[in-house]
């Protein structure tokens, strides 16, 4: 998202001293939800979008909602007063923004070939909430030819084919081959990094990885190659106020078998937050409406309660394996 700026002076040159706790990257987390429900209504649905937007671009952010809610839940470490936010914003987002899944159902009818209201529905049904019509059509759907033929980049398949799998349908492409098929299974030069690869990476291991539940996922030699790298370009981004992407590479090095939990990184990233909780995507807070504000940050706000949640789960498994001896 964006392009990059400035450094906002809370890059790798703020390395010294103390880094991040595990009560500031949880305070991250809490503050990020807070912010996502105090606006949630910025999870606005179109009834007339524009012809060359469609009608489901939309729907995604609440797709993106109920994985990080997923999330939260499934780790068990944000408390009740944020499990109980959690909770209360997936419930807006399902029966009111989503009309128990009528909106998707319709969106669905609109467009066939979309996998977006089938990606959306998986995670809220998973929490729990479901609806027949979405499932009667999303089990059409992955009947018809033109639906396996649909040509989207290798790490999207990936997502489909983990979508699929997590719903109890064969995957139009087995994983493994939809994995090989990434930027990150080749384990290019490290230096041909910009941003829309640095997405393609940070997608590819959360897919892999099942959003963090299984860090096993990741092939020996894919975990190596980030485990060499990832802290590079945590400084990078870091340096270059991206705290969007920044949030996802904290996301993936938790993801890893041994996860750094980097302090400079975290450090940068928690002074970036907005005292109210909302974090921006590049250098400072965007101007404008509140709208227009709410569709630039969402996603960084988003990926923020998603990092802090993992990356307080593995910090305090840590401190309870015991010693090694």
């Amino acid at each position: 998202m964006g392009s990059p700026g400035s450094s906002t002076g809370t890059g790798s040159s703020a390395g010294t001293g103390p880094g991040a706790g595990i009560r500031e990257i949880h305070d991250v987390g809490s503050r990020a939800l807070e912010w996502l429900y105090r606006h949630r209504d910025g999870f606005r649905l179109e009834d007339d979008p524009a012809p060359e937007t469609g009608m489901l671009d939309r729907f995604k952010p609440l797709g993106e909602l109920a994985l990080i809610g997923k999330v939260i839940f499934r780790e068990g470490v944000a408390g009740s007063q944020q499990a109980a936010t959690a909770h209360k914003l997936l419930d807006h987002a399902w029966h009111e923004l989503l009309g128990s899944g009528a909106r998707l159902a319709e969106g669905q009818t609109h467009e066939p070939l979309s996998p977006v209201p089938f990606e959306v529905y998986v995670p809220f049904k998973e929490l729990g909430y479901s609806s027949p019509q979405v499932e009667a059509a999303a089990r059409l759907n992955h009947r018809l030819v033109s639906g396996r033929a649909l040509e989207v980049l290798p790490v999207r398949r990936l997502g489909l084919s983990a979508m699929e799998r997590r719903f109890g349908l064969r995957p139009g492409m087995p994983e493994d081959e939809a994995a090989a098929r990434t930027w990150l299974a080749h384990r290019p030069e490290p230096w041909t990094v910009e941003g829309h690869i640095g997405y393609d990476i940070t997608h590819t291991v959360f897919h892999l990885t099942d959003w963090g539940e299984n860090p096993a996922g990741l092939p020996p030699e894919t975990a190596g190659y980030l485990a060499t790298w990832l802290p590079v370009w945590l400084d990078d981004w870091l340096d270059l106020g991206r705290w969007d992407l920044l949030g996802e590479l904290l996301v993936v090095d938790a993801c890893l078998p041994q996860p750094t939990l980097d302090p400079a990184a975290w450090r940068g990233f928690a002074a970036a937050q907005q005292p109210d909780g909302a974090m921006p995507v590049l250098g400072g807070m965007p101007e404008g409406d509140e709208g227009h504000v709410f569709d630039l940050v969402y996603h960084p706000t988003l990926v923020a309660a998603f990092a802090s949640a993992l990356a307080v789960s593995r910090a305090m498994a840590d401190l309870a394996a015991p010693a090694a001896s």
